[in-house]
């Protein structure tokens, strides 16, 4: 096997769930190959780099080995090597400051002060 389409690869290597969004990210303009964008029938071979644009985070990989069928996420390091610098991977998490609104069970409807106390606090958080 000398090449792979890179939307197989991604969804081999487990970047993306499903076939269909490595092709989607693929012709949306999210991959790049050696610094170039690619579309999904894009042809990869071992040594190239790949980056790929998820969300505000750009995840880095190089190719090691190639494969077209879908591999368990303890043997992903054989074929790819993750180049992704560990600020990129953090924006991939959920913020961990979470705000849990609650009432106290029994209490009833919020009043007409309390709601507008509520919606002056969720204007300021400003989701």
């Amino acid at each position: 096997m000398d090449s792979v389409r890179i939307d197989k690869y991604l969804w081999a290597i487990r970047v993306f769930k499903t076939r269909s969004d490595a092709a989607e990210a693929c012709n949306g303009n999210k991959v790049r190959i050696n610094g170039a964008t690619a579309k999904a029938a894009k042809a990869v071979k071992p040594g190239d780099t790949v980056e790929v644009r998820k969300g505000s985070a750009l995840l880095s990989y190089r190719i090691i080995k190639l494969s077209e069928s879908r591999m368990g996420a303890a043997l992903v390091p054989e074929f790819a090597e993750n180049l992704t610098p560990q600020s990129e991977i953090d924006k991939l998490r959920p913020p961990r400051e979470t705000i849990v609104l609650q009432r106290d069970k029994g209490s009833g409807r919020p009043t007409k002060k309390e709601r507008r106390q509520l919606e002056d606090l969720m204007d300021s958080m400003d989701f």
